[in-house]
């Protein structure tokens, strides 16, 4: 008789795993510590201002707070940038977590305790800013290179459709708990989503980052950083495009959009709901960039940024609720499709230990003039009308994105089809 077959080896059942393939260790720390504190910080923009308005303050004083939040943006985002390419990325972005941490706490406490005064809510957003200016480049630079070059834009888009959700979830969260528990308890639930993504975000693993040249100092890198920005036109002629139109549509949506929705819409909530759908639009066209991979991708790029028009002149006219929703949610998909193709060629065009540098100038040209904007707002309703103003801002987005079209680079970028390296 024949001996029975001998039995197979034993093979291990496969590893089910529960993210794609691409999206390593060091995204999915990112991924997830950016959905915390946007859950946090977006509901703490909103119990922010209405902790002032408990506290007695004024629309006015309304207006300082949150100004004393971007001033600190235009002022070290710069030097943020250089910092996070000459100094560990993760170190950085721990460092301004912990910042924001304790000056939310702070911010907290004050509200809690009850009768903060203006100049110390001021000063406490302030260093919350500051701890923003210095983060965002190192969190960008973080984000660019955990990513290879031939899954970026499925990976960008996913990492800003977690970031506008939890967005829209944490504003929705955060109005509900200023309605039920005050404005304190907000503020002190953003502390701890701060400490929560710090704690995350020192898990990341550096290891793949080349070690940094050293260099001539601060200033040398800032002027390195600059000659890549100045040398590359359809960099800085989009840098100089969103300059005017971050200026713009920010002043019509925090100006403009709530007196319109108080004298034309029947009051807030219709234009909370167009902000919504604004929102929902963004997640749509991060849904839509996970597919879709354009060749040409400053041309649709830059052509998705004339639908941000829509809302200005939804304004002017203005549109009823439903018409200003659609208008709000075109323009949330639109510049959510730029803004993918935008991150993958940053990717594919800058080198990596420039990341941060280059990063940090994109940041400073969106948000300089928006201070100026949206206090010369008024003024402007005032001199030329409301109506007129909000055309004035609708022919300033187109005006600004048509002449980056005549540049040749921004017509002419397409996607490189060879793969970078793979990334942590």
């Amino acid at each position: 008789m024949s001996s029975p077959p001998a039995a197979p080896p034993h093979t291990p059942a496969p590893v089910r795993r529960h993210r794609p393939a691409w999206a390593g260790r060091n995204y999915t720390l990112l991924t997830g510590a950016a959905v915390v504190t946007n859950l946090g910080s977006h509901g703490a923009l909103i119990a922010a201002a209405f902790a002032v308005m408990e506290a007695g303050g004024s629309g006015a004083d309304v207006g300082l707070v949150a100004a004393a939040r971007t001033l600190p943006l235009v002022l070290f985002l710069l030097i943020g940038g250089a910092l996070a390419d000459r100094l560990p990325r993760h170190r950085v972005m721990v460092a301004a977590n912990a910042l924001n941490c304790l000056s939310q706490a702070a911010f907290a406490l004050l509200v809690l305790a009850g009768d903060p005064q203006l100049w110390q809510m001021m000063l406490l957003t302030a260093l919350c800013g500051t701890g923003t200016a210095f983060f965002n480049p190192a969190a960008e630079g973080m984000l660019l290179s955990t990513v290879s070059g031939e899954h970026a834009n499925r990976a960008f888009a996913l990492f800003r459709m977690a970031m506008n959700g939890a967005g829209i979830g944490g504003a929705a969260l955060g109005g509900a708990m200023i309605a039920a528990i005050g404005p304190g308890w907000v503020l002190a639930v953003d502390a701890a989503a701060f400490a929560i993504a710090g704690a995350l975000r020192a898990f990341l693993d550096v290891g793949h980052v080349p070690d940094r040249a050293p260099g001539g100092g601060l200033l040398a890198d800032l002027r390195e950083g600059w000659v890549e920005v100045r040398t590359r036109p359809w960099l800085w002629s989009i840098v100089l495009q969103f300059s005017v139109v971050v200026a713009v549509v920010g002043a019509a949506e925090a100006v403009y959009g709530p007196l319109v929705a108080r004298d034309r819409l029947g009051g807030p909530a219709p234009w909370g709901l167009a902000l919504g759908f604004f929102g929902a639009g963004t997640i749509a066209g991060a849904v839509l960039m996970m597919a879709w991979k354009p060749r040409r991708l400053l041309l649709v790029g830059t052509l998705c940024v004339f639908p941000l028009a829509l809302p200005s002149a939804g304004l002017a006219v203005p549109l009823p609720v439903w018409g200003l929703c659609v208008v709000m949610l075109i323009s949330g998909l639109a510049i959510e499709v730029f803004g993918v193709n935008w991150m993958t060629t940053m990717h594919q065009e800058i080198p990596e230990e420039k990341f941060s540098r280059v990063s940090a100038y994109d940041w400073f040209g969106s948000v300089s003039m928006l201070p100026l904007a949206t206090a010369l707002a008024g003024p402007a309703e005032s001199a030329f009308g409301r109506t007129e103003a909000l055309w004035g801002c609708a022919v300033l987005v187109v005006l600004a994105t048509a002449l980056v079209l005549l540049i040749p680079d921004v017509r002419r970028m397409t996607r490189k089809p060879t793969p970078g390296p793979a990334k942590t």
